[in-house]
């Protein structure tokens, strides 16, 4: 693709123009930048302790990257101490070789109006990602099918506080697995105009990924530019495996960002102490990001920390507990001394329905993670059950409570206007400030306001038909699916890219497996 069709694809062409002045303007709000400081849980000695022991176990207990011959040499190349499928990596080096990872980066929207900063003080939500199964009111918990997979990219184009389409939003399990990527695929590229994943199911899979987002931006422009994040979650303790690998392999050389995750469950996957831990999260994402630097230097990456602690009783994970947020804490610490972006959090929960379970995990789950100083929180809306389901009436009221971060990000104004002198003079003793002319210059945006709660008297609460939260939720989602209008696509970008799918899901056999 030409620079020419590169323009028409991420402007949209006369076609998409014609279609965007009858579409409804969608208010998205921009990602988060804080002016509130991080809660920092370590000390500097803690600190110092943590990033030796991680050290240690680079060097004196290794790594294994399995059934990757290639990985192995780049890390003998390197200098590392490669015994069968063990990198022992020298201190220091893991260290030296992340030093090229940049700090921050911008990943592109196909509408630049969406594009986000990734890294900083930034923060941007993306929804939930995975989960096999989905549930609603009226039909309850079931496999997700791939109109279930579109429903959610809608519904997070939709959403205000979102910024992000996400990934695997749920897993479309009547589609064959060797094909359901480039569904899913066409869904965030057609159906949303905001960011999206790539996927990393398979090596070959990243390269559809990044060759569809050609189809959409233009060669040149994904060359030049970060058009996709990818998650690549390592198989703790200490293993990766080849094909994650691969995917990784394919993102960095591509110039692709990739989060570098590893997935601890305290107690199961990693030590049940917080600064044990610490140790491995830091171990396993040092030599991660440092390989990604292998495969291309200044490849971007996010370092990533998904942990949650076991219920010894049951072996369930366990969410919104004090534990995983002295991890989350102290891993935001770590990232930031690395020089990373830091990706961690979200709405996580335990509870089988959006319930008051649901609400406190999330709660803790989503304010934790603000004050840790993420920079890219996957989850921010739709997880249940531990992950395993995504919950449309859940997906709106967690989109709904991402408007209270924002908020809480802003700070504390202390202008002329924020200190509210005028206001206090007029008013004086005695009276009220429901009239003055500061509440009058100021009313529509002093406090954030919730689009689903319900704040009227009980009296007309209860003739409405006394909802509850989920029954409102319930209408919110049909109310948001009934409005969605398609974002404005360059009919010719539009067709090459079914054809794409097309051809590809032709050329091979299907594969549930």
């Amino acid at each position: 693709m030409n620079e020419v069709t590169a323009r028409r694809a991420r402007g949209g062409g006369g076609s998409a123009r014609r279609a965007e002045r009858t579409a409804v303007r969608m208010d998205t709000a921009k990602f988060i930048t804080r002016n509130i400081p991080n809660f920092e849980i370590l000390n500097e000695e803690a600190l110092q302790i943590i990033e030796w022991n991680a050290e240690t176990v680079l060097e004196e207990i290794g790594v294994n990257f399995l059934e990757n011959p290639a990985a192995l040499q780049r890390w003998r190349d390197a200098g590392a101490d490669v015994r069968g499928e063990r990198v022992h990596i020298p201190r220091g080096l893991a260290r030296k070789l992340c030093a090229t990872a940049p700090s921050s980066f911008t990943q592109h929207a196909r509408n630049p109006e969406r594009n986000v900063e990734i890294g900083g003080k930034n923060l941007v939500l993306a929804p939930v990602y995975g989960p096999p199964f989905v549930r609603d009111r009226e039909g309850g918990r079931r496999y997700a099918t791939m109109q279930d997979f579109r429903n959610f990219v809608k519904l997070g184009y939709m959403s205000k506080w979102l910024h992000h389409s996400g990934g695997t939003v749920c897993e479309p399990t009547d589609v064959p697995v060797n094909k359901r990527h480039l569904d899913m695929l066409h869904a965030h590229m057609t159906l949303s105009d905001k960011p999206f994943m790539g996927s990393v199911t398979e090596p070959s899979r990243a390269e559809d990924s990044v060759e569809m987002a050609k189809l959409l931006f233009g060669a040149d422009f994904v060359d030049r530019n970060t058009v996709i994040t990818s998650l690549v979650n390592i198989n703790s303790p200490l293993t990766f495996d080849a094909t994650m690998m691969g995917a990784l392999e394919v993102y960095a050389a591509a110039n692709q960002a990739a989060i570098v995750s590893p997935f601890i469950v305290g107690g199961a996957m990693a030590p049940v102490t917080v600064a044990g831990t610490l140790t491995q999260v830091l171990a396993e994402v040092l030599a991660g990001v440092a390989y990604s630097q292998l495969i291309r230097p200044g490849a971007p990456v996010i370092f990533g920390a998904f942990v949650t602690s076991i219920d010894m009783n049951s072996g369930a994970p366990t969410f919104g507990t004090p534990e995983a947020s002295h991890i989350t804490y102290g891993a935001g610490q770590l990232a930031r001394r690395l020089g990373l972006p830091y990706r961690s959090g979200g709405s996580f929960c335990g509870s089988k329905l959006p319930d008051a379970q649901a609400a406190y995990e999330t709660a803790n789950s989503l304010n934790m993670a603000l004050l840790s100083g993420v920079n890219f929180m996957l989850h921010a809306c739709g997880w249940l059950e531990g992950g395993l389901v995504s919950s449309y009436e859940k997906f709106v009221m967690d989109a709904d409570q991402l408007g209270t971060l924002h908020h809480l990000a802003q700070g504390v104004a202390v202008d002329e206007n924020g200190q509210g002198m005028d206001a206090i003079r007029e008013v004086g003793p005695g009276g009220h400030y429901l009239g003055c002319a500061h509440t009058q210059a100021n009313f529509k945006s002093a406090f954030w306001r919730s689009d689903l709660f319900d704040y009227k008297p009980f009296e007309t609460w209860e003739e409405e038909g006394a909802r509850d939260t989920e029954t409102l939720a319930t209408a919110r989602v049909k109310k948001l699916l009934g409005d969605y209008q398609q974002p404005a696509l360059d009919a010719g970008v539009a067709e090459a890219l079914a054809d794409y799918v097309a051809r590809k899901k032709d050329s091979m056999p299907d594969a549930f497996i």
